[in-house]
């Protein structure tokens, strides 16, 4: 499985931005529980949601709950992240993760496939 990250970007604190993930067209992820990661610059890759497979269950981390709504959509074969009232902390690389099940998970070594990232920056 190969997942595209797209929709990254510079914008002013409390401004929005709405994250895609796109599995390539021969694979499916569609059976897969999905997840949305960061990594901070001089920080340890971090959780930040995950949706099970028909988007039933979704799980935040506290720092973003609230202000983070991950969504699926199966027959496009991607995922979103829809950030909104972003901070300055929220700055880091975006990635998302195809998992090894078919529900969400906190925990990076539950997830098989990874995208290549898309970069985030909130400015003051």
């Amino acid at each position: 499985v190969q997942l595209q990250a797209s929709g990254g970007g510079l914008v002013q604190a409390g401004g929005s931005l709405r994250l895609s993930c796109a599995a390539s067209r021969r694979t499916t992820i569609s059976n897969n529980g999905m997840g949305w990661f960061r990594q901070a610059p001089g920080k340890e890759r971090e959780f930040v949601a995950t949706i099970s497979w028909k988007g039933q269950d979704t799980y935040y981390a506290d720092a973003v709950k609230g202000r983070f709504t991950i969504s699926r959509d199966n027959a496009k074969n991607t995922v979103y992240l829809q950030m909104i009232s972003l901070k300055p902390e929220d700055t880091a690389v975006y990635y998302c993760a195809a998992g090894r099940m078919a529900y969400g998970s906190s925990e990076s070594a539950n997830y098989r496939y990874w995208g290549q990232g898309t970069l985030v920056t909130v400015s003051s």
